[in-house]
Order: C-alpha cells, then sequence, then structure tokens
C-alpha cells in the first residue's frame, strides 16, 4: 500500500469507527453527507486536473499506487471524500458534545477577516494562480453563505474549522514533506506566494475552508430539506 493510502487510512479510520458512536449517531447521517462530498469532490477533482496538467502542483511516484484517472493518482480523488467526512463528523461530534459552544460572535469576526484577507491575497497574486483561486473563492463562498444567506450554522463550522486544523497540520504536513524525502505532493513555486506554515503552503488554509464550507452547505441543506419533508 502507497504512503499516500496509509495517510488517508490514518485519516478515516477513526472517524469512520467512531460514526457509530451512540451520542452522535453519525450514520444516521450517511445519507445527506455523502451526496454532498459527491457534488463537492467532482468540482473539486476537475479543479485539481486542471491544476495538475498545468504544472500547478503534482505527485511522486514513489509514494503512489500507480492508479489515475486521467492526470489524478486514485489518493488524490479518494482525498475529496475522506477528509471531508472526517472534517463533518469533528462538526457533528462538537455540536453533540459541546452544544453551547457556536461561536457567534467570534464567527462573525472570523467571516470579515477571512472575506477581507482572501480578497486582498488574490488581487495581489493574481499571477499565482493556486493562491489567486483559492483565497479567491474562499472569500466569494463566505460572502455568499455567510453574509447573504446568512445561515445559523457557520459558527459550528468555524469551530469545527478550528479544530481540524490539528489533524490538518499533521496530514499536509507529511503530504508535502514534513516527514519524507520527497513530497508527496509539490507545488510549483510559480504559482504560489511562497508563504510556508512548516512545508505547508498558506493556500492550503484557504483551499481546505472552500473544499469543506460548501460540503456542510449542501449537507445542511439537504438535512433541513429532510426535515421539512418528515414535518
Amino acid at each position: 500500500m502507497s504512503l499516500y493510502f496509509w495517510i488517508l487510512l490514518g485519516t478515516i479510520s477513526g472517524p469512520f469507527l467512531l460514526s457509530f458512536d451512540k451520542k452522535v449517531h453519525f450514520y444516521t447521517r450517511w445519507k445527506h453527507l455523502f451526496p454532498a462530498m459527491l457534488v463537492v469532490a467532482i468540482a473539486f477533482i476537475v479543479w485539481d486536473e486542471f491544476f495538475t496538467q498545468w504544472g500547478i502542483w503534482g505527485f511522486t511516484d514513489k509514494y503512489l499506487q500507480g492508479i489515475y484517472l486521467g492526470h489524478l493518482p486514485l489518493e488524490e480523488c479518494l482525498f475529496f471524500l475522506l477528509v471531508p467526512y472526517a472534517c463533518v463528523f469533528i462538526y457533528e461530534v462538537l455540536r453533540a458534545y459541546f452544544p453551547a459552544v457556536t461561536l457567534r460572535a467570534f464567527s462573525h469576526y472570523f467571516a470579515i477577516v477571512f472575506t477581507v484577507a482572501g480578497l486582498i491575497l488574490g488581487a495581489i497574486y493574481s499571477e499565482q494562480a493556486y493562491t489567486a483561486s483559492a483565497c479567491l473563492i474562499s472569500a466569494l463562498l463566505t460572502i455568499g453563505i455567510y453574509f447573504v444567506f446568512k445561515v445559523k450554522w457557520y459558527g459550528n463550522f468555524v469551530f469545527a474549522f478550528l479544530v481540524a486544523i490539528i489533524p490538518f497540520l499533521i496530514v499536509n504536513g507529511i503530504l508535502t514533506g514534513g516527514f519524507t524525502p520527497e513530497p508527496v505532493v509539490w507545488y510549483n513555486p510559480d504559482h504560489n506566494m511562497g508563504l510556508r506554515i512548516f512545508t505547508i503552503p498558506a493556500e492550503d488554509l484557504f483551499y481546505n475552508y472552500c473544499m469543506l464550507l460548501p460540503v456542510v452547505g449542501i449537507y445542511e441543506w439537504l438535512k433541513a430539506r429532510g426535515n421539512k419533508k418528515r414535518a
């Protein structure tokens, strides 16, 4: 099994096994979660395919299984399903065990800072494809979901996103070469701003944010829709 597969297995094993926890009952939400993950995964696989073709990032063959979908290794495609699963699991666990923590006030300022930072960085680094796309999409998603639609769950999302930064640093740190002679995933320096968190491009924070926010958005919409039908 490839190193990338082992990383994915470590990412999903805990959340999957704990999905049957009596308090969270996460497995009962799969019917809402899986469609949300699939829709966003398709969009990100298309994005990833183009950026891989253009040499904005790529993969080191010796850490891969050798199975490809287009220019993307199978592991990379699975990343867009398994990582959102683990993060939405964190989201639901925090809601179940810390129902009083909504971060409503903090999340408002977080949304402002994230939006402004995304717009400014996207404009300054408009010629760096990864920086511009990740930052601008994050900002636009926040404007639409938080400021326009004013969703009530955004504070819970921010709470989960901040908690998920810890496993994010571990997983992305391994993928970007923090513990290996060569990175599993490499980035072309001509297309990012060059700021790193250890070995992780700072843009990855925006990239993960704009992957997870629409997953939670569609997931919550499907749950609300299901509740209306039952009512």
